[in-house]
């Protein structure tokens, strides 16, 4: 149920559009190709060959994997603001 001059639905398209750009940023994410490298791109120690079975494309041992990630989820990700107060469409 929207309210004000929105109509209804609009919440809801509003849920799926922030939902929809959540899939769209994971599936860019997801691509690792290409053959595996046998020894890391970060620190040159050999990847274990069951990580490289196991991740297919991986360019990382899992200690310098796990530092990149701990560093991006250290990093605040902008959200989309899909509200816009009632003031600023009147302008």
């Amino acid at each position: 149920m929207a309210g004000g001059w929105a109509r209804d639905g609009a919440v809801q398209d509003q849920i799926d559009a922030s939902i929809e750009d959540e899939l769209k940023r994971m599936a860019a994410r997801r691509g690792l190709v290409g053959e595996s490298a046998r020894t890391c791109i970060d620190c040159d120690e050999p990847i274990p060959e069951e990580r490289r079975q196991a991740v297919p494309g991986v360019k990382l041992c899992r200690d310098c994997a796990a530092d990149r990630d701990a560093a991006k989820a250290r990093q605040p990700r902008p959200g989309i603001n899909r509200r816009a107060s009632k003031d600023s469409q009147l302008k």
